[in-house]
């Protein structure tokens, strides 16, 4: 057993940070010291091969799903310790992860619900990052309300799973082997009732996916379309009929621990957009500057918010539904503080290239402007997915408060 792979019971939280910190600053150079930085929401498309290869590399060092027990693979971190990896992570600016949906979605719901089988198929698949996953959970007439989904899966007697439908907002996708999907595999149900958590291989006739063009201009999210796409009937997640309970697992993972290395990344952006104020004499404005310093309290408030509740199982969803409020109304309003920063410029579009393609977003002529004005674009997406606004705040009243239920079309 090398340094690298001791279990993570072993040490303390210092030691197990001060490893990572070490291996991070060892190992961000070279080919690898081009892509600090990159990657992310908005961003996916940015270097994903050589992200994909840093990635593959991590793993070869013992550096995914630090999180899972030992015996599957990871290297048992207290979340404590999985707090503290996260955060350095983001504070080494290392690029933006390629295998999130497996390995901090899929793999501990597989641990949770798979079967043997399954878990000796997959998990160590993701944790040597040889397979990547894509979540197909939205559809065009259920986006946030899953329970709706209309997707349905029939097992035939060829012993397999013939799916049919349409996902949407599926991100990664395209450059993903397999999506774990819910379906409507128990015919006359409704809601919640008889629906499936199927995984299902991308890459096979019965599934096409399509990209979308996204305000941002790029197209990390797609359409997936089912027409009659086969998965193993052993391919099944928890008993037949019961996936909601699995799919409700999932989410719970959704908005764990690795959300403190998000914020590390939102406090970044803060600093950076307060740098760009007193630069450019924005920052002179009352108005900026009480804009900043909202945010900083803002900030603050997530953070406390996520550590207080991060142990928490609540059953009625309303700590990660209050979690997700306070973050996606925080980033959301943080681009138009970008924008507010930037001024008349704000307005103005990045250079193009002599074929008419914009330039690479790292050209020193353009990153800053288009940095802040796709951080703006994309993030009016960020109180709609994962769950919307409206949706959270219903599941709040609701499910806490006791609240009325909203008028819902019979």
């Amino acid at each position: 057993m090398t340094e690298n792979t001791r279990p993570a019971s072993e040490m303390s939280d210092d030691e197990f940070a001060g490893q990572f910190r070490a291996w991070l600053d060892a190992n961000l150079v070279g080919e690898f010291a081009e892509i600090k930085g990159v990657g992310g929401p908005g961003s996916e498309h940015e270097f994903f091969p050589q992200r994909l290869a840093w990635e593959r590399h991590m793993a070869a060092a013992g550096w995914t799903c630090v999180g899972w027990p030992v015996e599957y693979g990871g290297r048992g971190a207290s979340l404590s310790q999985q707090v503290r990896f996260h955060e350095e992570y983001a504070k080494a600016d290392a690029p933006a992860r390629v295998s999130h949906l497996g390995e901090t979605l899929l793999g501990p719901t597989l641990i949770a619900h798979g079967t043997q089988e399954q878990k000796d198929r997959f998990l160590p698949k993701i944790v040597d990052i040889a397979e990547l996953w894509a979540q197909g959970y939205s559809e065009p007439g259920a986006g946030s309300d899953l329970a709706n989904v209309a997707t349905t899966a029939r097992l035939g007697e060829d012993g397999k799973w013939h799916i049919d439908g349409q996902k949407v907002w599926t991100s990664l996708a395209h450059l993903s082997q397999w999506a774990f999907v819910v379906a409507r595999t128990e015919e006359g149900t409704s809601r919640h009732k008889g629906l499936s958590f199927l995984l299902v291989p991308l890459d096979q006739p019965g599934v096409e996916i399509r990209p979308i063009q996204q305000l941002t201009g790029t197209s990390e999210f797609n359409e997936v379309f089912f027409d009659d796409a086969v998965t193993d009937a052993s391919m099944i997640v928890g008993e037949r009929g019961e996936g909601w309970k699995v799919a409700m697992t999932l989410l719970e993972f959704e908005r764990g621990v690795s959300t403190l290395g998000q914020q590390v990344g939102f406090a970044r952006e803060l600093d950076e957009i307060t740098r760009m104020a007193h630069a450019n004499g924005s920052a002179q404005d009352p108005a900026v500057r009480e804009r900043i310093t909202r945010a900083w309290i803002g900030l603050k408030v997530i953070r406390a918010h996520a550590l207080r509740t991060l142990a928490d199982r609540d059953p009625t969803g309303g700590t990660a539904s209050a979690a997700k409020l306070l973050w996606a109304n925080w980033h959301r309003d943080l681009g138009e503080l970008a924008m507010l920063v930037q001024g008349a410029e704000s307005l103005t579009g990045p250079t193009e290239t002599s074929e008419g393609a914009p330039n690479d977003l790292r050209d020193p002529e353009n990153v800053e402007l288009a940095l802040w004005q796709r951080l703006f674009l994309f993030t009016r997406s960020d109180t709609i997915y994962g769950g919307s606004n409206e949706i959270q705040l219903n599941i709040i009243s609701e499910r806490v408060l006791g609240l009325p239920r909203e008028a819902r079309p019979s």
